[in-house]
């Protein structure tokens, strides 16, 4: 386990690899407990780094066999070995080029930590980002360290797989070459017992690409649509962005033991099962769009990400942020775009707006780290995005195109920072984005507020909006200075007219005042328009302003938000004042569900309320404690009312949309599924579960046979449904890991720390499976009211967990960790409890560092 006390890493501190390579060739003699591996590492000097150099070679867990330098042995005193990897000292190399082999022994099935040759049922597979490489053999483990890779694997297992193009093959052995220089974590192996789903595509210049899914037999049935999604991928990439794939395969594979969503190694991506596999009876609408987008993604970082990589893991934003933001255009093309922006917005606001608010605070480029697994985070994926799509926003949509195409020809094969980035940006459109950085090296969102001016006038009218942006003291930065913003504003007239479209404010100053002139009468302003900044905006609007915009805004954001808006004073006001739900807000509510020229997909969005953690973060910026039990009476209360208000046209529209035909995963069958099950959620608050129990029964499709499911396990009727699940879906997985979590996402609070209890016992529960233990221990975490439950049963629960897991993967741990990253915006009372488990957590013994430095960052120590 790595040492919980390591030095901090700092940007500031970077400086080239003193030496560069060449080529190289690694054999693999594989072997459960003793694989060996060969590597011939062709080194020259770095011009960069003048002068003479030690060789340090990162390496952790290797067993070295034999080390020689242009053929013969390294003397012992002039090597040296540490956990952390191995030194030859400068006067023991030569001053040129010189080659490097060695010989180490790894142990992939004592590798539970999932990072770098492991073993998954008896499939070899790896995993080296971020740092995974030097547990396979000793090798300069940074990202700016790029060569071409040659892979001979050896081994009596059918399917042998690595980067690149096969080249040869034999019985027990086969040879890879990848021409493409690469850092040393997109490197990748897999060798198992694979059967495959084959395809191809020709690219724009008629090379024709052969596409291969590779499985276990038995799961071959349910990869269909994640080939789909490849080639489409592949399709919109040219289109869209001019990108060709640049080899003659490509290859996926599905492993089930995996810590991350999948890996975009070169030629050779490696994806968690739950990413590839889906069938109508197996995967809901949100796992085939999850699928869609994720292969997606993997298959863009090919350009962004392979052929331009990072310099250094401090710009890990500038590969994950702009692949996220190219994932999330090919999704709004191929869905719903309205749909898709509110969806990404939702989820930037619960975990990154979270995040920002809290003690994990962080830039998307930060400047120092402990541990870079750490950093795998919203901000720097999410938020990330959101930064790529002000960038955009900024210079245009040609400005866009220009400045993307000479990224790609000036960066190609290069490991670029975020200041190269940026200075495409500046020359391909003669803009200054100096003040523009500071959304790269500033933590924290910035809280946008906004007064509104009248002046009547017998020319027309003026009417003015005065900005102030303030961004908050976020962990070792105190002080921002003011950052571009980019206010997207429309204005509507009093009948709902739009008479000013939409228009991007530029705000660059602490306060800003636009002034719109000549208009007839006062308008309604519609602000933020599609979400143009990733920020807090401040707005004191009436109830009557929100119903009117989310009545008839033209952006459907900002329409969607108007609902929020008002959902979410409700919800405040019942919390702290009891109040009933307003009438506003029901009468807007209903208009809207009556409306079926809206996209059903939207409409399902406005009848889903604010979550009750977005309500405890509205509470604490409020300056009050969040009651997590009042928080959850007052959400059903009003999920009550609405069923009661409303019964009649649910019910019609529950019923109206019940499948008719064969299933489809498209945007539009899933849009109807949608609304059809939050139409079921809210019935099934005042009709029992009856619903529930009935579509239950007749369901032929995940997405409603699970929502029914938990309606059940929310109405307290569960059983008979939970047992029946089980035995028809225990052989499945990844149904499984549904089973699991919808029982504690959906219990009561009261009994979710003894749901989650009993159900770790379970025989099924296989905590070594990452899946398996996030969707117990992630979905303990959802129920907000059950995790933070007053007696702190499930804190205890969570960090017995924890520990359990921090022995045998530390990077999981850590992720699971961020659970508690809230915890000071709660009563004194349930601070004592978490502050206890998580000085209980950092006082153990042999602690991963992973897991040492969360619990001291929440704990901001």
């Amino acid at each position: 386990m790595k040492d919980a006390s390591p030095q901090t890493i700092y940007l500031s501190d970077y400086q080239p690899y003193p030496f560069r390579i060449a080529r190289v060739d690694l054999t693999f003699g594989l072997a459960p407990r003793a694989t060996r591996v060969h590597s011939r590492i062709e080194f020259a000097p770095n011009p960069a780094r003048p002068g003479r150099h030690d060789l340090f070679l990162h390496g952790e867990k290797l067993r070295l066999h034999s080390a020689r330098i242009d053929g013969k042995p390294v003397a012992a005193e002039a090597m040296a070995i540490t956990d952390e990897g191995l030194t030859v000292t400068a006067r023991a190399l030569p001053d040129g080029p010189f080659l490097w082999e060695a010989e180490v022994e790894i142990d992939p099935e004592g590798n539970t930590a999932l990072e770098g040759l492991y073993m998954s049922g008896g499939m070899y597979c790896t995993q080296c980002e971020a740092e995974g490489f030097r547990k396979i053999t000793y090798y300069p483990d940074r990202p700016d360290v790029m060569a071409p890779f040659k892979v001979r694997i050896e081994s009596d297992l059918p399917v042998l797989l690595s980067n690149g193009n096969p080249v040869a093959k034999g019985a027990g052995w086969a040879e890879w070459n990848d021409p493409w220089p690469k850092p040393a974590y997109l490197f990748a192996l897999v060798a198992g017992n694979l059967v495959n789903l084959p395809d191809s595509f020709t690219t724009r210049s008629g090379r024709k690409v052969d596409l291969n899914i590779w499985v276990r037999p038995g799961d071959l049935d349910r990869c269909a649509f994640a080939m789909d999604s490849l080639i489409r991928s592949m399709k919109w990439d040219e289109d869209v962005y001019g990108r060709e794939y640049d080899l003659d395969v490509f290859n996926i594979v599905a492993v089930d033991d995996f810590n991350m969503g999948a890996m975009e190694n070169k030629g050779l991506n490696i994806f968690n099962s739950k990413l590839v596999l889906a069938s109508p009876e197996t995967a809901t609408d949100l796992d085939f769009e999850r699928i869609e987008g994720v292969i997606a993604h993997e298959y863009f970082h090919n350009w962004t990400g392979n052929r331009i990589t990072c310099r250094d893991w401090f710009q890990l934003c500038l590969k994950e942020g702009l692949t996220v933001f190219r994932d999330q255009q090919f999704t709004s093309d191929m869905r719903s775009g309205p749909v898709k922006r509110i969806e990404d917005v939702l989820t930037l606001r619960a975990r990154q707006f979270r995040e920002d608010m809290g003690p994990l605070a962080h830039p998307p480029r930060p400047d120092h780290f402990v541990e870079i697994n750490n950093f795998y985070t919203a901000t720097v994926y999410e938020k990330g995005a959101e930064v790529i799509g002000m960038l955009k926003r900024l210079v245009g949509d040609d400005g866009y195109a220009r400045a993307l195409d000479l990224y790609f020809e000036r960066h190609d094969g290069e490991a670029a920072t975020i200041e190269d980035w940026l200075k495409v940006f500046e020359d391909a459109t003669g803009r200054d984005l100096t003040q523009f950085r500071r959304w790269y090296t500033d933590a924290g969102t910035p809280r946008l507020t906004v007064a509104e001016d009248w002046a009547p006038g017998a020319g027309g009218g003026t009417f003015t909006l005065t900005f102030t942006q303030v961004t908050p003291p976020t962990p070792g930065q105190d002080i921002k200075p003011p950052r571009v913003i980019p206010v997207a504003v429309g204005l509507l007239n009093p009948n709902g007219d739009e008479v000013v479209p939409t228009t991007v404010l530029e705000m660059t100053e602490a306060t800003q005042s636009f002034a719109f002139e000549g208009l007839a009468s006062r308008p309604v302003a519609s602000i933020l328009r599609g979400f143009s900044a990733p920020v807090v905006l401040e707005r004191a609007a009436l109830a009557a302003e929100r119903a009117f915009l989310l009545a008839h805004d033209t952006d459907p954001f900002n329409r969607w938000e108007a609902g929020r808006a008002l959902a979410k004073d409700v919800l405040v006001r019942m919390v702290t004042e009891d109040a009933a739900p307003s009438e506003d807000y029901l009468s807007a509510l209903g208009r809207l569900l009556a409306d079926e020229a809206l996209d059903p997909a939207f409409r399902a969005l406005c009848l889903r309320l604010p979550s009750e953690d977005d309500l405890a973060q509205t509470l604490a910026e409020a300056g009050r404690s969040p009651d997590p039990d009042r928080i959850h009476a007052a959400r059903e209360d009003l999920a009550r009312a609405i069923a009661t208000r409303f019964e009649g046209p649910l019910a019609q529209t529950y019923e109206a949309l019940a499948d008719a035909g064969p299933f489809s995963p498209d945007a539009a069958a899933a849009g109807r599924r949608a609304l059809r099950v939050a139409a079921l959620a809210l019935l099934n608050r005042i009709d029992g579960g009856a619903r529930a129990a009935a579509l239950f029964e007749r369901a032929t499709n995940m997405t409603e046979s699970a929502a029914a499911l938990a309606c059940l396990i929310e109405a307290d009727r569960a059983e008979p449904a939970l047992a029946a699940f089980h035995a028809r879906w225990k052989e499945n997985r990844l149904v499984i890991d549904k089973w699991f979590m919808l029982q504690v996402v959906h219990a009561a609070p009261e009994r979710a720390a003894e749901v989650a209890e009993r159900l770790a016992a379970h025989p099924d529960f296989d905590w070594k499976n990452p899946n398996r233990a996030r969707a117990l221990l992630g979905g303990l975490a959802a129920n907000h009211a059950g995790f933070h439950a007053a007696s702190g049963a499930a804190y205890r629960f969570y960090a017995d967990w924890l520990l359990r897991l921090d022995a045998l993967n530390p990077q999981i741990a850590a992720r699971l960790s961020t659970a508690f990253e809230t915890w000071a915006r709660y009563d004194a009372d349930r601070r004592a409890l978490v502050a206890a488990e998580l000085e209980r957590i950092r006082a153990t013994p042999g602690l991963s560092r992973d897991l040492s430095e969360m619990t001291g960052r929440i704990l901001g120590a």
